[in-house]
């Protein structure tokens, strides 16, 4: 994507002959021209928004608000042109939204060879183990099934990961997992907690359920009972 005339007008992202994708990435090209509060925001400034907006689409994912999804996708695709602009202007290693998309549509190609190329997958199965030897060839660097694996996750969802990492390397089955009707497992400090857990959600990813999933749910509960309260 090259950079408009600064002598000519720029082109109106809102034109109905220019594609909705292209406008919104010559939309935020824009704002980052002439956006005073845009053009001081980085990658490492811009963390806690994304952060935001991809909590808000989990919210519509998981409340079925048809039109809040819509929007919040949209807003996290703002996001992703954010990044991608400012990585436009670097002057050591410059790429742009386009680079981006070139690089999730070979990387889409590679990982489903049942889709573009001649290997077969009839079951989720299948289709899975041909995705992860894609993604080992990719990858090839990497010395342990933890490269990769964020330390940035929620605590729950890094557990329920951790665990499926554990059961390729053989040790997915030392965490003790609760007796089925158990209510409570009375830890008597921080670090049984952390055991309790982890216990907790090794169960839940036996049952394939998720446990992150779980919490949020019952806290909107949670959210709900706290606001009858309040309205007495």
């Amino acid at each position: 994507m090259t950079d408009p005339d600064p002598s000519g007008p720029d082109v109106d992202p809102l034109r109905g002959d220019v594609d909705p994708l292209r406008g919104a990435a010559e939309a935020m090209q824009q704002v980052r021209d002439r956006c005073v509060w845009t053009q001081q925001i980085d990658h490492r400034a811009l963390v806690p928004y994304l952060v935001e907006e991809s909590a808000e689409l989990i919210d519509a994912v998981e409340t079925g608000d048809r039109a809040e999804l819509r929007e919040e996708l949209g807003d996290l695709l703002w996001q992703v042109l954010f990044h991608a602009e400012i990585a436009s202007r670097d002057e050591r290693d410059p790429f742009d939204i386009d680079d981006v998309a070139r690089g999730l549509t070979e990387k889409m190609v590679r990982r489903h060879p049942h889709v573009f190329g001649d290997a077969v997958a009839t079951t989720p199965e299948q289709v899975l183990v041909l995705w992860n030897a894609a993604k080992a060839a990719e990858k090839h660097e990497r010395t342990s099934v933890l490269d990769g694996v964020s330390e940035h996750m929620p605590a729950l969802a890094l557990a329920q990961k951790l665990l499926g990492k554990a059961a390729h390397v053989g040790i997915g089955s030392a965490v003790e997992r609760p007796q089925r009707g158990e209510t409570s497992l009375q830890p008597r400090n921080e670090a049984e907690l952390g055991d309790a857990l982890l216990a907790l959600v090794a169960m839940a990813r036996d049952n394939g359920w998720d446990a992150e999933r779980a919490l949020r749910a019952r806290l909107r509960g949670f959210e709900g009972e706290i606001r009858a309260a309040e309205a007495g």
